[in-house]
């Protein structure tokens, strides 16, 4: 018996000490000094939905998009409720997920998780964003295994790190939108496609771990209906490559379709499509126009989809994807050499073929955002390039470690074997460290408050206070038209039914929640419409209401004695008649214009 004792790598065991003390730090920090609350409109909509599911309401919405409401009206032929109405937006794990959540904690008791006095963060904002930060840490752990049986450690944790200090990761973490959760799904699903190509390359049955990864990709696109397009390319792939041919894309094919089954039936039976309200999205890449204008349209045939010059959109929405492929790809300089690498011999056959099934995927991915549109100017809900990020990364810091250490000054000074990785760490995690110390100073200025909020345009306390914010102002029976539906319909809680751009949608709807016993009670207006552009952008897009939307900035730009201009618009002036009592909530930034006069004790002071 050997009296020898193991030996114990003290570096390996220091170096994973610090990336999980890091780990616990970023996470900590990002949580609760550095948290600003949520920032994107969809994210705050799925958080209301979830928060209706975990009440026993099921896939309910308070945020009314007039085409959905007007596809409702137009399959059930008759004026549809405003209560109870039925979301056929979004894709229902991630909502489901988070209903769990809240069940769990208690939030789905309206008088629980509401904020204090000195509060400015909504409680339930970082709870979210604490399951999107729990899924992108088991994504990077999910992504070390998977490039650890590609690749080697090294590389692997090289690309854990990377995935740390990639701000864009975080910010899509603490946003609350299901990116992350979506990051978890796809990294497990490639995780069992590599093993499907392993078994394949050696001769082996693969369909196991080949049906295993379908799996995952159809929980994906139960997370987000435009990740089908990933499940596309799979599915081409592993009819290809997997023997015997074509049964594994049948049956994955036939996963996807029968998870669908339950979702397109519902989509039918309230909008009359099968894609329901989400398929509107299309404006945004191929109809020239915007997902904004579309949804605020209570009339869908006044603006047809136009889909001239096809072939030429397409083909310019896909350039300019690969134009903006570096933040497209979270910002990781390394990720796009994954093209390169794909002229790379890589001696094993698993590796040379895996890559092979990551392009395909990507390919399908980049042609279905060329018909739907992404940006690179915020959190865009349908950015699906970072879930390629991570095994992109590897693969371009693997083809960059072939070529460094060719180099002759290298393979004579072993000092520099992994200078090229410090320099790919310094230069992706750059952009996160130089934010640091500006967040963590203002972090702890603002540390007995919770933290700052994401203002402008969103400012919860205005909205979510029973005693001086518009949720004390309205009650469960009234609906409240507003340019951010979606945080009042989260914040607030009410009903909130998104600006339409002129008089007859806007009466249209108010004449159907006044007959439906919820009268509306007032609009408001916010930064969401009035700082979304240069004046000329917002003329476009709330024309008849843009006197309105801009009453404020003009009341404060010539104060005193401060000029209205919202009650001089003859197109609106039966409208402005019926909520006369301008109500300011964050100053003159934030104003609610009521149908009744609202105690000055009431009032919300500015942030």
């Amino acid at each position: 018996m050997s009296s020898e004792a193991p030996y114990i790598d003290t570096g390996i065991i220091i170096r994973r000490s610090l990336f999980f003390l890091v780990l616990i730090l970023l996470t900590l920090g990002n949580l609760f000094a550095l948290f600003r609350g949520l920032n994107s409109p969809q994210a705050m909509d799925q958080a209301q939905i979830a928060r209706e599911i975990s009440r026993g309401n099921g896939f309910v919405t308070k945020f009314i998009r007039p085409a959905a409401y007007h596809q409702a009206e137009v399959t059930e032929q008759r004026t549809v409720a405003l209560t109870g109405f039925q979301d056929t937006y979004h894709s229902p794990l991630n909502p489901l997920l988070n209903a769990a959540v809240f069940k769990i904690i208690g939030a789905d008791d309206p008088e629980k998780w509401q904020m204090t006095e000195n509060e400015m963060i909504f409680p339930l904002d970082r709870v979210v964003a604490t399951v999107c930060t729990l899924f992108f840490l088991m994504a990077i752990g999910v992504n070390y295994l998977l490039i650890s049986r590609i690749f080697d450690a090294k590389i692997a944790g090289v690309c854990a790190i990377l995935m740390l200090f990639c701000e864009t990761f975080w910010d899509y973490s603490l946003s609350g939108l299901p990116q992350m959760l979506m990051l978890l799904l796809f990294s497990c699903g490639i995780y069992f496609v590599y093993r499907a190509v392993e078994a394949a390359s050696e001769g082996r049955i693969a369909m196991t771990p080949a049906v295993i990864a379908g799996v995952f990709f159809t929980l994906l696109a139960l997370t987000h209906w435009m990740t089908v397009w990933i499940a596309l390319g799979y599915i081409i792939f592993a009819a290809i490559a997997f023997r015997p041919r074509g049964i594994a894309g049948i049956t994955i094919l036939a996963l996807v379709l029968i998870a669908a089954i339950g979702p397109i039936l519902r989509n039918i039976g309230i909008t009359g499509t099968p894609f329901g309200t989400a398929f509107l999205t299309l404006y945004n890449g191929l109809g020239g126009s915007s997902e904004t204008a579309i949804m605020r349209n209570s009339d869908l045939q006044a603006e047809p989809l136009v889909l001239e010059g096809l072939l030429a959109k397409i083909l310019r929405t896909t350039l300019l994807q690969t134009t903006d492929i570096v933040p497209l790809l979270a910002g990781i300089i390394i990720a796009p050499l994954f093209f390169l690498a794909l002229l790379h011999p890589f001696k094993r056959k698993s590796i040379a073929d895996f890559r092979w099934a990551i392009l395909l995927m990507w390919v399908t991915t980049a042609i279905g955002l060329a018909f739907f549109g992404i940006s690179t100017e915020s959190l865009d809900p349908n950015q699906l390039h970072l879930l390629f990020a991570p095994i992109m990364t590897a693969y371009g810091l693997a083809f960059v470690s072939i070529l460094w250490n060719r180099l002759d000054v290298v393979a004579t000074t072993p000092a520099l074997g992994n200078v090229h990785h410090l320099v790919v760490v310094f230069i992706c995690a750059l952009p996160l460290i130089l934010a640091l110390p500006q967040k963590v100073r203002v972090g702890m200025h603002v540390r007995d408050r919770g933290g700052v909020p994401h203002w402008p345009p969103y400012y919860a306390p205005a909205l979510s206070s029973t005693s001086t914010g518009l949720k004390g102002w309205v009650n469960e029976n009234q609906i409240v038209f507003s340019d951010q539906p979606w945080a009042v319909a989260w914040y607030a809680d009410r009903i909130s039914v998104w600006l339409p751009p002129n008089r007859d949608g806007f009466l249209k709807l108010e004449t159907a929640a006044s007959d439906l016993q919820t009268p509306s009670a007032g609009i408001l207006v916010s930064p969401s419409s009035h700082g979304s552009g240069p004046i000329s952008k917002v003329a476009d897009l709330y024309k008849d209401f843009t006197p309105l939307i801009l009453d404020g900035r003009v009341l404060l730009a010539t104060y005193p004695p401060g000029v209205a201009i919202y009650d001089k618009a003859p197109r609106i002036q039966e409208i402005t008649k019926r909520y006369p009592y301008r109500q300011p909530m964050v100053g003159m930034d934030m104003v609610f214009y009521s149908d009744r006069a609202i105690r000055a004790q009431e009032r919300t002071a500015n942030p």
